[in-house]
């Protein structure tokens, strides 16, 4: 193996392993006496840290004992790195470390890196006991939790030392970690530490490569992968679990702030500390702290917000939804109730700390807080980690602190700028929703939209007496012959804009349009007694909007119409692009009835010709057609029914001379003012 000090150990200048300066010593006694035996401090997480970028000369040396025993016959040398640990007594600031590297370069060289990823590994499984484990164990649940946490705590810790050097980590991504030394041997000593802390902690082995960081020789990158296959970086969940894809999002290339999206996943990651509530008080959506501790019994005990939250203040607060929107100007205390019959629970007895938000266009009600603690112990004791407290969240740097005083003070000022930020940022996702629900209830029917805004399942449901419109244009492969693909869609374009308008004025729902084929139903989202006269006002009036458009060498274009009125099922298909689809035999008659139609012409089915003559006060114009003109699928019991040609239309209480434009509108008037439009 490549020796790994590409600097000589005589171009460094030998440091002590630990700095030593007036009132820096740990000394663990004076908290003790006011803390318990077993509290964790944020001293004991200053010695964990301290463990892998500059160990003790003791540590070092009880490392070296182990692996001079393990190791021995493989290299017969090894033994001189150890030390009389009286020799640390009398030279305090005696530099190990630096011998060490000196003592392994003269020994054998090819060896060097090999033998300090061991003792890194020694470091830990003899020192890392105790407060010291548990201190490495409050950083995350899982290793990538314990990167990132290590990235944000030690900065934390060099701020609150006034620590100049450049020593430091970055966690860069997923099996990512960048650490900063001016000592190539404390990097291939963090490698070994790295691998043992990652076996003991989360029972996972991982082979880390090490490679320097191009441009900036004190800077070291650490790949880690699983070790069953060395050429895949480690996906950092937790053990035993496959880590799972996010979802790919459409990006928008727009600069407007009102255009940004943020799913419900990536909010609830950057809100670990929310909930979402609806009108009966049941949890719609839980931040991935409450996640973490509710989801497995959301299933068995439901999902009202009482279960598991006990609201301490405001005080005298009822558990309505209108007085809790009445109190959203109230900062909140909530404490978490351990599930029915959970003796176990790692959280009972926290206080979630923070303020409720009215929001009106899902008429919801959004929590969101920070956990109401007091120090690092008070953390561990609750079954929380470092890493579930977010990085923007003043109360990770309340527990990193200490300093009661002062900390409170920060907290003070930092819930202000966040109070101010939700409350921006609350704003822009209002505006964001309102554009999500619009965009919902131009693709589905008003009820499906809402559900699926919500998360609720859509059941697919039989719908009795929806008329159907197909169409399509006579010619239409001639038509595209003969013209450019860009022609084709402008011809398109402007036909099926006017199209749209009149679903939106006559209250249709466009299932789809494909080609030229234009398709849509009424008696879906909101049935009608007058459900065919709209399909069929709307039919004359796609005739009368073809009449006013011509194709691009200049002659009219022509459609053919099919109406049919029969009981349909429809449903949600797809989770990608999702459709509202209709399905069933009379699905496949409207078509048939489209097919069998005319240029310029509007066919009926029997059915809907029924329901069109069935009420007063409408007079449409039905010519029928001969009995051989009805579709062989169309069920014809009597064999005396036949399909009709649908003319045109009359208000009885107009004029007849006025056009069709002014009968449709009084009619739709008519039956608006009757509310059964």
């Amino acid at each position: 193996m490549a020796c790994p000090f590409f600097r000589r150990a005589d171009s460094l200048v030998r440091q002590p392993s630990v700095t030593v300066e007036p009132g820096a010593q740990w000394n663990l006694e004076d908290e003790e006496l006011s803390l318990a035996d077993d509290a964790l401090t944020l001293t004991h997480l200053q010695m964990a840290i301290q463990l892998l970028t500059a160990p003790s000369n003791e540590d070092l040396n009880t490392a070296v004992t182990s692996l001079v025993a393990k190791y021995r016959q493989s290299w017969p040398n090894i033994h001189k790195l150890k030390l009389d640990p009286k020799f640390f007594k009398s030279c305090a600031n005696y530099d190990y470390l630096a011998d060490i590297q000196d003592l392994l370069l003269k020994m054998d060289e090819a060896s060097a890196s090999e033998i300090l990823v061991l003792l890194g590994e020694e470091l830990i499984t003899c020192c890392c006991t105790g407060i010291i484990e548990r201190a490495f164990r409050c950083l995350g649940t899982d290793l990538q939790e314990f990167l990132g946490s290590l990235d944000g705590v030690y900065d934390v810790l060099k701020l609150q030392e006034d620590d100049v050097t450049d020593t430091g980590f970055v966690c860069a991504g997923d099996g990512e970690l960048i650490f900063t030394s001016e000592r190539p041997v404390i990097a291939w000593l963090l490698l070994g530490s790295l691998k043992a802390l990652t076996r003991m902690l989360y029972k996972v082995d991982v082979n880390i490569k090490i490679e320097p960081v191009e441009g900036d020789a004190r800077r070291y990158r650490y790949l880690f992968s699983l070790v069953k296959d060395s050429s895949q970086t480690l996906q950092l969940g937790r053990p035993g679990v496959a880590a799972k894809q996010p979802e790919t999002m459409q990006r928008s290339n727009s600069a407007n702030a009102s255009d940004l999206q943020m799913n419900s996943a990536s909010f609830c990651k950057m809100f670990p500390w929310h909930f979402i509530m609806n009108e009966q008080l049941e949890l719609v959506q839980l931040g991935r702290g409450f996640s973490k501790l509710y989801k497995p019994y959301l299933a068995d005990f439901g999902c009202l917000a009482s279960t598991y939250f006990d609201f301490k203040r405001p005080k005298g607060l009822t558990m309505k939804f209108r007085d809790i929107v009445r109190r959203t100007y109230t900062p909140f205390l909530i404490g978490l109730n351990s599930p029915p019959g959970v003796s176990d629970f790692p959280a009972i007895g926290l206080e979630i700390k923070g303020q409720m938000v009215h929001c009106p266009e899902s008429n919801s009600l959004l929590f969101i807080g920070s956990p109401f603690l007091d120090g690092l112990d008070g953390l561990t004791c609750n079954g929380l980690f470092i890493s579930d407290i977010p990085l923007h969240d003043a109360t990770r740097e309340v527990i990193l602190v200490g300093e009661q005083a002062r900390a409170q003070d920060g907290l003070r000022r930092r819930m202000d700028k966040l109070k101010s930020s939700i409350e921006e940022a609350n704003s822009a996702v209002t505006k964001e929703r309102k554009k999500n629900v619009s965009l919902l209830h131009l693709i589905f029917p008003a009820e499906i939209a809402e559900k699926l805004w919500l998360g609720s399942s859509i059941d697919a449901k039989t719908y009795p007496d929806v008329t159907i419109l197909f169409s399509d244009i006579v010619g239409f492969t001639n038509i595209c012959s003969r013209a450019t693909p860009f022609m084709v869609i402008s011809m398109l374009e402007g036909l099926y804009k006017d199209f749209d308008e009149f679903c939106d004025f006559f209250d249709v729902y466009k299932v789809e349009t494909i080609g030229d084929a234009y398709c849509v139903a009424s008696g879906l989202h909101r049935a009608s007694i007058y459900d065919a006269h709209k399909v069929a006002w709307m039919a004359l009036k796609m005739l009368s909007a073809c009449s006013k458009r011509i194709t691009h060498d200049g002659e009219q274009i022509k459609m053919r119409i099919g109406l049919h009125t029969g009981t349909v099922l429809a449903g949600v298909v797809g989770r990608k692009m999702p459709r509202y689809c209709l399905f069933g035999h009379n699905v496949t008659i409207a078509n048939k009835f489209e097919s069998g139609s005319e240029a310029l012409k509007i066919n009926v089915s029997p059915t809907t010709k029924n329901w069109l003559t069935k009420h007063e006060g409408f007079a449409f114009d039905l010519q029928p057609r001969d009995p051989s003109c009805l579709p062989k699928e169309f069920p014809n019991s009597n064999g005396n029914g036949t399909c009709y040609f649908l003319e045109s239309f009359r208000n009885p209480a107009l004029d007849s001379t006025q056009p069709l434009e002014e009968h449709i509108n009084a009619a739709m008037k008519t039956i608006s003012e009757g509310g059964d439009a």
